[in-house]
């Protein structure tokens, strides 16, 4: 029977402090170990194979708590609570892997022409969608928060790896790239342990396979149908070994208003949902480049917001990326190749390009 890994696009926001999952057993001398955490707001679930397989994954778990701790902006200890806190105000010295991935968002901030923008935290705090507290903000609301947008806004002493916002008011979210940085230290660490074979899992819209999966064959991921409740209704399965997927969809937190769908992905240069005709998007990153699994998280966003056409073809400037866009009307465009690596493509669908 073949295996298929839903790529749920959508997160599961509990406020539970630790609910934890776990199986073990031996497949021919093999070893598998799997675990389930609601951890960072989402489920996330590792699973390897291989006579370490437990140590490895507990000690990714370890690491995953550890990244939680200073990069949630719902943990008043945070780093990022603390920068967001002294905004206007002084330098917050934090930790190595908060200056990386600020770094690293400011360089994509560069390149995207400020569609990817940490900053956008005054705005998703406004609209608090997937919050008890979503509402539609009025325009003025809104205009009154967007001066408080602005990467270059971000000043780095890495001397001491401090950080300031330079306004009052002003605060980051590291929310669309926190996953996939993770991803990559719980990666170095199944490494490590001399992992093989196995699936890094951060709430089933960012994944890294490793390998094949128990069967020997390539993992099998299935992309959720962007408008459809059923978990299993897929846009279309793609296939991944040592690869990085992630995705994001205006189904993954919303509300509708008068008809319309407001959701979270917020555009920096409005203030307001993005609205660039796009539902959902997948990115898959070669395991040879670089910080693969935090690019393809931030990536998912940045395409999102820049749109079907603009956003396939910032995606195929950058060398190991690929990527498809699903359209608001029904509509799949692709960068070189990615059509071919999308099998049972739903009905609902048909390729733009």
């Amino acid at each position: 029977m073949k295996k298929i890994i839903c790529v749920l696009v959508a997160c599961i926001l509990f406020t539970v402090s630790f609910v934890s999952c776990s199986s073990f057993k031996s497949q021919a001398n093999n070893q598998l170990y799997e675990q389930s955490n609601i951890m960072m707001d989402t489920v996330i679930s590792l699973k390897a194979y291989g006579p370490n397989a437990k140590a490895a994954v507990d000690e990714g778990f370890k690491k995953v708590d550890e990244l939680d701790k200073i990069a949630s902006p719902n943990i008043s200890t945070s780093d990022v609570s603390k920068i967001n806190a002294e905004a206007g105000k002084e330098y917050v010295k934090v930790h190595p892997e908060i200056i990386k991935m600020i770094k690293t968002s400011i360089q994509y901030s560069k390149l995207s022409g400020g569609a990817w923008d940490i900053t956008t935290g005054p705005i998703i705090n406004l609209w608090g969608i997937g919050t008890d507290k979503q509402r539609l903000p009025a325009d003025s609301e809104i205009k009154a928060k967007l001066p408080l947008v602005g990467y270059n806004n971000i000043s780095i002493n890495e001397t001491d790896n401090s950080v300031m916002l330079k306004k009052q008011g002003m605060a980051i979210d590291l929310g669309g790239i926190a996953k996939g940085f993770t991803a990559d230290e719980v990666l170095k660490i199944f490494n490590k342990y001399g992992i093989k074979k196995g699936l890094i899992s951060l709430g089933g819209s960012s994944i890294y396979a490793i390998g094949t999966n128990e069967e020997d064959n390539l993992w099998s991921v299935g992309i959720k149908h962007p408008r459809s409740e059923d978990n299993q209704n897929y846009l279309g399965i793609v296939k991944i070994s040592n690869q990085a997927l992630s995705t994001s969809g205006d189904n993954e937190r919303y509300f509708i208003n008068n008809g319309k769908r407001y959701h979270h992905i917020m555009n920096p240069a409005t203030g307001y949902p993005a609205d660039t005709g796009v539902m959902s998007d997948t990115i898959i990153i070669d395991s040879n480049v670089e910080d693969k699994n935090m690019l393809a998280d931030l990536l998912t966003t940045t395409i999102f917001i820049l749109g079907p056409e603009k956003g396939v073809q910032f995606a195929s400037n950058i060398p190991g990326v690929s990527c498809e866009v699903t359209a608001t009307d029904n509509k799949i465009y692709t960068t070189k190749g990615f059509k071919d690596k999308i099998t049972n493509l739903n009905k609902d669908f048909k390729f733009a390009n």
